[in-house]
C-alpha cells in the first residue's frame, strides 16, 4: 500500500533529536561537537529554527 503524503502529520520544521544520527547530522551541519548539539536539541526541543539559531550563535 502506498503512503498518502497528503495526510502526513509530520512537520518538517520540527527536528526529532532523539536518534544519534540526528545529533551527529546537526553537529556536522553546524560544525559543533556532538555534546553541544545534544544540549541545543534538548534545550530547544523540536523547534528546528530555534536550534539552528542557537548553533549559529554558539559557533560565532
Amino acid at each position: 500500500m502506498a503512503v498518502d503524503k497528503t495526510k502526513s502529520t509530520a512537520d518538517r520544521r520540527l527536528a526529532a533529536g532523539t536518534q544519534e544520527y540526528d545529533v551527529s547530522y546537526f553537529a556536522k551541519k553546524h560544525g559543533i561537537t556532538a555534546a553541544d548539539a545534544r544540549r541545543i536539541i534538548k534545550q530547544h526541543g523540536k523547534d528546528r529554527d530555534a536550534a539552528d539559531k542557537a548553533a549559529c550563535r554558539l559557533r560565532g
